[in-house]
């Protein structure tokens, strides 16, 4: 559990912060999220104060927001005590310790969640008419209110939000009772605030406007916040260009997205081609993460006929060190530092490259690699190199770790589990693409400050 403190205010003649209205609000506490920036991350504002506010902070991440719908169970005979919470898709938490201590049947919580699932059916579709909602699995959600005053509705959000899949669930408001940690920690993985003032009587009393927000109101908030993601988010370029190998002229496709931070370039394995949907979904993560990405093909279709030409590891890998000169001429790409991405026998290209002096790569990854076709250049890599391999791939398994035993630099074998050499398996190859981004956000990408707490 970690908490990202908030001032606290004790002054009983006030001081607190008052924020001038919930965009204000918003904007501030975006700035004190920026820290995620570089996370997969889904913004969930609470209807409707929330989403005003978690609009700012969606801006601010370049991620896409949404609300979440949520209901909290009330005990029949006192509503105000919560005994569970409903979400959308039929996810029901229910807190069993509550129902065990109350005698509460069945039947009595049915009849609640029959009453409270027709009213959050109705607001999800008010506030989101085309019945389309963001997948919460395996990403970062920022849950974001106006305020806390129970906190009530946001601790069914939490659960609601585990119950999807979240891999983090990050609770963000601008102000809170002093108290609220104590209330809300076990139930989000993180906590951020930027005020914690006493006294405290309501949420309405920092905020110079707190005007009621309607359902109107709410939804086009939320068009208009993915009207500009789609505007700041879409590549500076996309589309296929023609590299310079030296005299050999290679196809290629490169992603170029706003504010990029760094470049990798793919090198496939043999039997497969910039065309890969296995490399092109690392790819779409990799941009995500504001990282260019170049898928080329290293041999021509002539050459790729051959055997012989498709495990030449000296011609793939000069290929390679060819490409990234060409890389590092070109204009939209200058300044970029440039990382290498792997599969199969371009693993081993990807290090014979990173081996030779001058080129300069920031890191290396492989993915179901044969680095032990290095050979020799092995010990001559001193770049950050990270081996994804499947935990079901026991032959290559081995081959990477006698082939790590010989790096000359900082690496790292990542083992997924139930994954075979194609990553086909669900959910693996998303394991393998989250190890890859984060390994090139740490040292292809230079920290700033705003990513430290």
């Amino acid at each position: 559990m970690e908490v990202r403190a908030a001032r606290v205010k004790a002054d009983q003649q006030g001081g607190a912060e008052v924020f001038a209205n919930r965009s204000d609000a918003g904007k501030q506490l975006a700035k004190r999220l920026a820290y995620l920036r570089d996370d997969d991350v889904v913004v969930l504002g609470l209807p409707r104060g929330g989403v005003p506010v978690a609009a700012e902070v969606a801006k601010m991440l370049h991620a896409p927001l949404d609300v979440i719908v949520v209901r909290k169970l009330g005990v029949p005979f006192q509503p105000e005590l919560g005994m569970g919470a409903i979400g959308e898709d039929d996810v029901r938490v229910i807190n069993n310790d509550v129902v065990r201590q109350l005698e509460i049947s069945a039947i009595d919580i049915d009849k609640v969640e029959q009453r409270e699932r027709s009213e959050l059916e109705r607001r999800a579709e008010r506030f989101r008419p085309d019945g389309v909602r963001t997948p919460l699995a395996g990403r970062v959600v920022v849950i974001v209110d106006d305020g806390i005053a129970t906190g009530s509705t946001a601790i069914a959000a939490c659960q609601v939000a585990k119950a999807e899949g979240a891999r983090r669930v990050v609770l963000a408001v601008p102000v809170a009772p002093i108290d609220w940690t104590e209330r809300l920690e076990p139930y989000a993985d993180e906590l951020v605030c930027l005020d914690t003032p006493y006294p405290f009587m309501a949420i309405g009393q920092f905020y110079s406007d707190f005007g009621q927000i309607s359902d109107n109101a709410v939804v086009a908030c939320l068009s208009q916040t993915a009207t500009a993601l789609l505007d700041a988010t879409a590549p500076v370029r996309d589309g296929e260009v023609d590299v310079q190998a030296a005299a050999t002229r290679l196809p290629g496709h490169l992603t170029v997205p706003h504010h990029a931070k760094g470049l990798v370039v793919f090198a496939h394995g043999s039997g497969s081609s910039r065309h890969s949907p296995r490399n092109r979904y690392v790819a779409t993560v990799l941009n995500r993460a504001a990282l260019a990405t170049l898928l080329l093909d290293l041999l021509t279709p002539a050459e790729a006929a051959y055997r012989s030409t498709t495990f030449d590891i000296d011609l793939l890998g000069q290929r390679l060190v060819d490409v990234t000169r060409w890389v590092r001429d070109q204009p939209e790409l200058a300044g970029l530092r440039v990382a290498y991405f792997g599969a199969s026998t371009g693993a081993a290209a990807a290090l014979q490259a990173a081996a030779q002096p001058g080129v300069n790569i920031a890191a290396v990854v492989s993915r179901g690699g044969r680095p032990d076709l290095a050979d020799a250049s092995l010990s001559a890599v001193t770049t950050p190199t990270l081996l994804i391999v499947g935990g079901d791939d026991t032959a290559v398994i081995e081959l990477n770790k006698q082939a790590q035993a010989r790096l000359g630099g900082e690496n790292c074998l990542a083992i997924v589990d139930g994954a075979t050499h194609l990553f086909s398996e669900p959910g693996t190859l998303e394991q393998a693409a989250d190890l890859a981004r984060d390994w090139f956000i740490d040292h292809l990408v230079v920290a700033s400050p705003g990513r430290s707490s």
